[in-house]
């Protein structure tokens, strides 16, 4: 019989800040019981809040002009991508939220260490496929979601343009594409993405959604592990085409994360849409055995359209014995992953 992979990504739990405890939860899974472990974060978004302008109210999304976003700051990134990335080139991305070492890789060290290190890890997955070129990414928590409702309660917590600028650039100055990852906890998702579009006019600019956090069952993020219908998904490659077509861009990346059965559901009713191309992420952590269960279980048995894989350089490494898989590994799943991520 499979093993179910236990795992639960960072949540930044605005309320727990400064514990540092393990809460374990109980979900349904396949198998019987799921469990999971959700570190109540020190560094939560609370700490992760680098100025008053960090808020989840909503911003306007006025149209600019093809090409443009409105904004002098962001017109002026210009790292443009000028075709589809997949499956011409594998995307390799770091992931996480500047303000928070725990959080993933993106925050763990300062900019410059950082990017080394993901220079370096290319190298390595290239050295392990070299006739597939790699397309650098850094993947920000760009919406958090939050144990503490908020003023609208919507259980999570929008970065502010200076945070997302701040990636942004990086990305730009490193010929980076960057992917702002939407954890909406209960907020609707449409305008969660309507908050993101000024971003996601430059080209460079890509889009995740996570499962895990939203909750449509109303439960406080972090108790259970949440889930999109394929309706869901359908509503985000629609907006992104939308914008695709409006200013006239390659096709934008869509990421999924998945790690459970339930966590997409309906997934035969995703459309495909030549504007966006859609990654599911096997997006758990834990021993190498239980990481392909999953990946078989929950991607190749589930296809969309294609596939990513997530490593953990510090949660693939909590269970007695486990450690991080190796690029050949990875390389040696069906289908093989077009998109690798490092938290």
């Amino acid at each position: 019989m499979r093993l179910s992979l236990a795992v639960f990504s960072f949540l930044a739990l605005s309320q727990l800040t400064g514990c540092s405890s393990e809460s374990k939860l109980e979900g349904s899974s396949k198998t019987g019981k799921l469990t999971t472990e959700a570190s109540a974060e020190p560094e939560s978004a609370k700490t992760a809040k680098p100025d008053s302008s960090e808020t989840p109210t909503a911003q306007s999304t006025t149209s600019a002009p093809a090409g443009k976003t409105g904004d002098a700051t962001l017109d002026s990134l210009t790292y443009a991508p000028n075709e589809a990335i997949l499956p011409k080139k594998r995307i390799f991305a770091y992931y996480g939220n500047p303000h928070s070492k725990k959080m993933g890789i993106l925050g763990k060290y300062p900019k410059d260490e950082m990017l080394q290190r993901l220079d370096q890890e290319i190298k390595n997955w290239q050295k392990a496929d070299p006739n597939t070129p790699i397309q650098p990414a850094l993947h920000l928590v760009a919406i958090s979601a939050q144990g503490a409702p908020g003023k609208d309660g919507g259980y999570r917590l929008r970065m502010s343009d200076k945070t997302i600028k701040k990636v942004l650039k990086w990305g730009n100055e490193h010929k980076a594409i960057v992917f702002l990852d939407i954890q909406r906890g209960h907020a609707p998702l449409g305008p969660e993405m309507a908050y993101l579009e000024k971003y996601l006019k430059l080209p460079f600019v890509h889009l995740g959604i996570d499962p895990e956090f939203s909750m449509v069952t109303g439960a406080k993020p972090g108790t259970k592990i949440g889930s999109y219908d394929a309706a869901d998904v359908n509503q985000a490659v629609n907006f992104l085409s939308k914008v695709v077509k409006e200013n006239n861009l390659p096709p934008k990346v869509l990421v999924v994360h998945r790690f459970t059965q339930g966590m997409i559901k309906n997934y035969k009713n995703i459309k495909l849409n030549p504007d966006v191309q859609i990654v599911m992420d096997m997006d758990g952590w834990g021993p190498p055995v239980l990481k392909k269960d999953s990946y078989h279980d929950y991607i190749q048995k589930e296809p969309v359209q294609y596939t990513g894989f997530k490593l953990f350089y510090d949660n693939d490494f909590r269970k007695p014995g486990s450690r991080i898989m190796k690029p050949e590994e990875v390389l040696a799943l069906t289908p093989k992953p077009m998109y690798i991520q490092y938290q």
